[in-house]
Formats: structure tokens, sequence, C-alpha cells
């Protein structure tokens, strides 16, 4: 491919790996799946097949999706604790509306969500709802009937309609409460880490059992108050340095040992409280991460 064509791919290629992304809570993979897309489209554009270059990458992008999320189904019944999906750290960290943005397209809560649905429910409300392609497009890419990808839509919009309508918060507010978290934190103060946290407030902690980690969630104040310290202290001699950062559009911290990266936690707030902590220790989810704090000087 020409450096014409190369330009012309590299309009679509952000909002391709993003969709990707919402399809399979993947990052790597997601990144992968759109290079696939890339080498098929350069094919086809070659031949003079492509008429409309952004629906047909996304219309590859989508059916590559499909079939990694078919096989990641299986995975995922056998899939050991709780399952998050990989964070992703967004940059730049001092830009409150592309955060905002950031934080409602791929929140932890949406992508929870979204793995409840079929792949085919997932397709067909990512692309209408958050692409907003037309039915008559999506029930192409679905090689299904308009009436049928209508109701796909309608019934993944149910289950993810509390998730995908959170109000955003603030940026000055989230980070006051990371940094209310933090001196609680080193602190040791059990008390004022309870008053940050929300009624149900939940701490889910990914491991895929390749690292220690809560088989199940964590939920109220009183117990994830004193887990959350707990682990802290145990923590204490592996950990080599905490950097403050932005994951998912949620403020959170990169845990660093001796070795790299140890974890990620991501905290969601609402209502002036954290109402969620996302814990991931996955070595697997954690890889992209480890590799841009290793090439940062």
């Amino acid at each position: 491919m020409n450096a014409a064509a190369a330009e012309r791919f590299e309009r679509h290629r952000r909002t391709l790996v993003r969709h990707a992304y919402r399809m399979l809570g993947e990052y790597a993979d997601a990144e992968d799946i759109v290079h696939d897309a890339y080498l098929r489209w350069s094919a086809a554009a070659s031949a003079s097949h492509v008429a409309d270059d952004r629906a047909y990458l996304r219309t590859i992008v989508t059916r590559l999706c499909l079939d990694r999320l078919r096989s990641a189904r299986a995975r995922r019944e056998v899939y050991i604790g709780p399952w998050l999906p990989e964070p992703v750290l967004d940059d730049p960290p001092d830009d409150p509306q592309r955060i905002a943005a950031f934080a409602d397209d791929v929140s932890f809560a949406l992508l929870l969500a979204l793995e409840r649905l079929s792949p085919l429910e997932r397709a067909a409300f990512l692309l209408h709802d958050a692409l907003d392609v037309p039915f008559a497009e999506i029930a192409q890419t679905l090689e299904r009937s308009e009436v049928a990808v209508r109701r796909l839509a309608s019934r993944a919009r149910e289950h993810v309609r509390d998730a995908h309508r959170q109000a955003q918060v603030p940026h000055e507010e989230a980070l006051r409460l990371r940094d209310a978290f933090t001196a609680a934190l080193a602190n040791d103060d059990l008390h004022a880490l309870q008053s940050l946290l929300t009624s149900d407030v939940v701490f889910t902690s990914d491991g895929g059992g390749k690292v220690p980690a809560a088989l199940v969630p964590v939920a109220g104040p009183d117990h994830v108050g004193r887990l959350v310290l707990g682990l802290r202290r145990k923590s204490l001699e592996q950990v080599r340095d905490v950097k403050l950062v932005t994951l998912n559009g949620l403020p959170g911290f990169v845990v660093l040992g001796e070795e790299g990266v140890l974890q990620t936690l991501a905290l969601e707030v609402r209502d002036g409280r954290i109402a969620a902590l996302y814990a991931t220790r996955n070595p697997d989810k954690l890889r992209a991460i480890a590799k841009r704090f290793t090439e940062r000087p």
C-alpha cells in the first residue's frame, strides 16, 4: 500500500480499535483485530473493491470480533475468579473533556455490562448506539434481517442502560477522592477509608488464577475497607512505586514492584464517594501497561 492509502486507513484506526476493545474487553486483541482488518482492507482496496472505507473496515472488524468472542466465551466459562476487561491507560491525563468521553465509551461498568450480552447483541448495540450505524447496514454486517438486529439492539440496550447512563463525575471531584483514598491508605485509617465508600461499594479483583486475588467480589464499606488496608499491609515489601494514572477514564493507580507492574486499581465514583474498585492483577492483562512504563524514561 502506498502512503496515501495508509493515510486513508489511519483516519479510522482509533475508532476501529475502540470499537474492537468494546466488543472484546481485551485491548491487545483489539489491536490485533484492527491490524488483520487493515491487511484485508488493503488487499481489497488495491483491487478497487472498496467503495466506503469506513463501512468496509467497520464490517471486517465487527465480524472478526464476533469470531473471537465465540471462542472467548468458552474460555471465560472456566475463568478462575471474576473477569475484568483489560485496563487501558488514558493519555493525556490532564484533558478533562477527553477523559469524560473516554470514561463514557469504555468504562469498566459498561464493559462488564456488555460482557453479559450475546456476541450479536453486543455488536448490534455498539454499532447502532455507539457508532450511529443505520440498522440496514448492521443487518448486512451481521447477516440478519433488519427486524432481527433492531430486536438485538433493543434487548442489549435494556441490559446496559444503567451502566451507559451513569452521570459523569467532574474530573476534579474524582481526583479529590483519589487523593483522600491515598491519604487514608498511607495513614492506615480504616474509618477515613470507609467514609469515602458508598454503602453498596464493590471491590472486584481479577487474577485469572495466575496470581492471588479474591475469587468473589467483596461488597460493603466495612468489608472493602478492611480488605484494602489488609492488602496494602501485606504488599508493602513488594511495592517499589505507585503511579497516579487514569484508567478507562477513571482515577487510578499502577502499582510497580521489582519485577514490573503488580496490578492496576481503578476507582469508580458516584454521588461523591467511591462506588467500585477494580483491581487487575492478571499479568496477561498488564502487558501493555507494563510496556508503557518500561518505555518511559
